[in-house]
Parts: structure tokens; C-alpha cells; sequence
């Protein structure tokens, strides 16, 4: 799988910055997770409408990741947080997916 950034209207990596922002142990279990999902390992993805996809690591507060599948081998990150936050994040990915959609002329089926 190829995974890519979703890029706001300004230009910025919303999921590269959350990224940036973790303590060092964290950002290791990111980055673990992220090298399953790019081996094709999607197992532990799990929809959360509007074609959201979250990834969970139990682990600290309970991380959390939300992407959209974009075809067969492309996974685009929208958001990062943790469980406490996690209604708020799944708002903010499904919002990121849709401009996703939109900017790619897929509309917001």
C-alpha cells in the first residue's frame, strides 16, 4: 500500500504535524502501525462511516488513526488523536475525506 497525506487548503499535513507533535515512544508506535498498513497488512482498520477507516493502538491513551482508501493500494491519513478525543477526530477525518473527494472530482458518495 502506498500512504500518502491529506493536504488542507493551506498547504498544510494535518496528520504530519499531530505526527511531529508526539513524544518519541508514541511516534515508534505510529510508526509501527503505519508500516503494517503499508505492508498490506489492513486487518486492523475498521470503518467509521463515510468512508473513514480507523486504526487503533492500545497502547498510552489509546491512539487512534484515520485514513480513506483511495482505490485498491492507496491509503490517504486524514487525522491522528487519541480515544478521548476520538468523536471530534472522526468528525474532523470524515470532513478531510470528503474535500479529499471533492478536490478528485469523486464528489461525496
Amino acid at each position: 500500500m502506498e500512504i500518502l497525506f491529506f493536504v488542507d487548503e493551506d498547504g498544510r499535513k494535518p496528520f504530519a504535524i499531530w505526527r511531529r507533535g508526539l513524544d518519541p515512544a508514541a511516534r515508534i508506535r505510529v510508526d509501527r502501525m503505519l508500516e503494517r498498513l503499508a505492508s498490506g497488512n489492513l486487518a486492523s482498520l475498521k470503518g467509521v462511516g463515510a468512508g473513514v477507516l480507523e486504526a487503533r493502538i492500545d497502547w498510552g491513551p489509546g491512539y487512534r488513526l484515520y485514513m480513506g482508501r483511495d482505490g485498491e493500494r492507496l491509503l490517504i491519513l486524514l487525522e491522528g488523536g487519541t480515544k478521548s478525543r476520538q468523536s471530534d477526530d472522526i468528525a474532523t477525518a470524515k470532513k478531510r475525506w470528503a474535500m479529499y473527494k471533492r478536490q478528485k472530482g469523486q464528489g461525496d458518495d
